[in-house]
């Protein structure tokens, strides 16, 4: 088998972004662009993938992490210079080797292998990404000779009445003989108005000695956009977003309004859940089957078991089991675990807290920094007091616990099994279980008392 290796280019700051975030790092539904690059090359079968990077290289490398290896180009001197970059890791290999730009995240990994197949099975010494576009204004033309191999490239500006007619472009996306490649590109030149050495020199180089460059054209026009500004990142959200809901609509999930639901790349949901409108999925979340999520939820990074209802809510980095019901307007914060058949309902938050099975906890309630146990029923207004302002401590309250309605519990403490909290009672000691405890002030009624306020 031909070895295969990518190069991602990510070195550009991206000044048309007119922003502080390198232009790679700018999220595609909830994740950067040149990690959807990534993720789409890692997905098949390549010895070596190495990153150009250079403004915001820090930042690249904390998102990659391992999975890249990174060349740093100092200087931004063309696309051409950018590959020339990677040259200590690839120069003299035997191979393909893929040339991608990182803020291409709609590629998919299927046209990039046909690709690949293209470009191997023509014995071809360069093959161009092109594709068909309705006004293809601005973009270089791909000119075919009588083999229906690449003649030449034309540049917009460059073209003639003729070749301006030619609607399948270059996208900017190649695969090389790899050896080829570095000869090749020791002899670009940036005898041109920016003084930058541009990649396509290298196919006109190729050709000039010889050798087949073939072009594989892809139906999809809009898997090739580059992002370049905030116009053409909206419309990258809105093609992804359409792919990833199709896919898993496709799976079995029912998505009420496809246009006003928003879900990671990096989700999985189980079939015959139900998403409904003003959703957001993000992270990677793990729904279960036979789920109803929204409207208007937001879900991050959790994992939630089959036939769990989450309505007007969010939810972040936590675990929620099976046949919880949670919402509307609850907020469950991150480090929680839900266990089954848990509810926590209207205006109630919960944060780095268990819920064991069955337990409830119906409406205007805090639960912090808690261990709560199975069967436990928290009424409206219950609040774990977690912080003295400098600390924060657990309380324990053990299965079958009922606490009343407007109670207190003064963290560290511990209720015990099967205990009682009278509704309105401050909580400061443990109760043991089995026990009745009341932590109020006993109640006085003044007679005639409103009387004599008015007479004075």
């Amino acid at each position: 088998m031909i070895n295969r290796y990518a190069v991602i280019l990510a070195a550009g700051q991206g000044t048309r972004m007119k922003s502080k975030l390198y232009k790679v790092l700018h999220p595609v539904c909830g994740k950067p662009m040149v990690q959807h690059v990534v993720d789409h090359v890692s997905a098949l079968d390549f010895e070596e993938i190495v990153t150009v990077v250079g403004h915001g290289a820090e930042m690249v490398k904390q998102h990659l992490g391992d999975r890249s290896h990174y060349a740093l180009q100092e200087e931004q001197l063309g696309t051409a210079h950018a590959v020339m970059q990677a040259a200590p890791m690839l120069e003299g290999k035997k191979g393909v080797t893929l040339v991608i730009c990182g803020d291409t995240p709609l590629i998919t990994p299927e046209t990039m292998q046909k690709l690949l197949d293209l470009h191997e099975e023509t014995g071809a010494k360069a093959t161009i990404l092109t594709a068909y576009a309705e006004d293809p204004t601005g973009y270089g033309r791909i000119i075919r000779n009588q083999e229906g191999h690449v003649g030449k490239i034309v540049e917009h500006k460059d073209a003639n009445e003729q070749e301006r007619k030619v609607t399948e472009i270059n996208t900017g996306t190649y695969c090389f003989d790899n050896e080829a490649l570095f000869a090749a590109l020791n002899n670009v030149s940036n005898d041109n108005v920016q003084g930058e050495y541009y990649l396509p020199d290298v196919v006109e180089i190729l050709k000039e000695r010889g050798d087949i460059v073939s072009a594989f054209q892809t139906l999809d026009f809009d898997e090739t956009l580059g992002v370049n500004d905030r116009v053409a990142l909206s419309q990258a959200e809105i093609t992804m977003k359409k792919r990833i809901n199709k896919k898993h609509m496709i799976n079995g999930v029912s998505i009420i309004d496809p246009n006003n639901t928003y879900i990671s790349a990096d989700a999985e949901i189980g079939r015959d859940t139900v998403i409904h409108p003003g959703t957001v999925i993000l992270g990677a979340t793990r729904i279960g089957e036979d789920c109803e999520i929204g409207p208007n939820t937001e879900i991050s990074d959790c994992q939630i078991g089959n036939k769990t209802s989450i309505r007007h809510s969010v939810a972040h980095n936590s675990e929620i089991g099976q046949e919880v019901n949670i919402g509307p307007f609850a907020h469950v914060r991150p480090n929680s675990v839900i266990g089954d058949e848990v509810k926590l309902g209207n205006f109630v938050e919960v944060k780095k807290a268990t819920f064991g099975k069955g337990s409830k906890a119906s409406h205007l309630s805090y639960i912090g920094d808690a261990e709560v146990g199975a069967d436990v029923n928290l009424g409206c207004g219950s609040i774990t007091v977690n912080y003295d302002g400098k600390k924060k401590y657990l309380t324990k309250i053990e299965d079958g616990v009922f606490v009343g309605c407007n109670s207190n519990l003064v963290a560290p403490v511990t209720i015990g099994k099967n205990a009682y909290v009278a509704a309105g009672s401050t909580i400061t000691e443990d109760v043991p279980g089995e026990a009745l405890s009341i932590a109020r002030a006993r109640q006085v009624n003044k007679e005639n008392y409103v009387e004599k306020l008015h007479n004075k």
